[in-house]
């Protein structure tokens, strides 16, 4: 689950480089499979808990930051004279220094906040209400990572329009959350039954920072 929780991060950033487009509303297609990482955030946190979550967050975020840095350094490279995908290369995996950073501190800080969330709520509601601390902590996870990634990739634009985007992001995402919470209730439900676990963050740090405390 760890590695398709990175493979989600990885993949979604080489999404973002198509725009689609439903009516007036215009998204990245990065966002359909960057809620799956939300989702299997969520999963992490209620079976595992949050020192777990913490420690796959932060493994996605060197493994995401990895394949940024190398995909840079491919697009430096000199291309051979015979080889003509010169362009198509660039524009899926050129990213500005600007949307990298906006990127990954936008990842960190919405799904550090997503876990702690959920953690919190579970504790507070004595593990019942999976589906509502779902929903709930998605959506302040997602809010927080727009606020951080639009304004910083976007700096300049209008603020009516970023707020637009923002919003529209943030709703496609938790909407696609609500849509798939059957799914991820049931899968919760198998691997607390597998695992034999169902943590409880009683007394745990939340300092984000604190990694090797697992």
């Amino acid at each position: 689950m760890a590695v398709l929780f990175t493979v989600c991060l990885i993949t979604s950033n080489l999404f973002a480089a198509k725009v689609f487009a439903i009516g007036k509303i215009a998204l990245p297609c990065a966002v359909l499979i960057f809620p799956v990482s939300y989702i299997l955030n969520d999963c992490f946190t209620e079976v595992w808990g949050y020192k777990k979550a913490r420690l796959v967050i932060w493994i996605g975020f060197a493994m995401n930051l990895f394949v940024a840095v190398m995909a840079q350094v491919a697009v430096l490279l000199p291309a051979a004279s015979f080889w003509t995908g010169g362009e198509h290369f660039d524009f899926v995996f050129k990213m500005a220094p600007r949307v990298l950073l906006a990127s990954l501190l936008a990842f960190l800080a919405g799904s550090t906040f997503n876990a702690y969330v959920l953690s919190k709520m579970k504790v507070a509601q004595g593990g019942k209400g999976f589906s509502l601390r779902a929903i709930v902590s998605s959506l302040a996870g997602e809010c927080l990572d727009s606020l951080i990634f639009m304004p910083i990739a976007f700096w300049g634009t209008p603020i009516k329009n970023l707020g637009w985007m923002m919003l529209c992001q943030v709703s496609f995402k938790v909407l696609y959350e609500i849509v798939i919470l059957p799914v991820t209730s049931a899968v919760v439900r198998k691997l607390k039954a597998i695992e034999g676990e169902d943590a409880y963050d009683q007394g745990v740090s939340y300092n984000p920072f604190k990694i090797t405390d697992i």
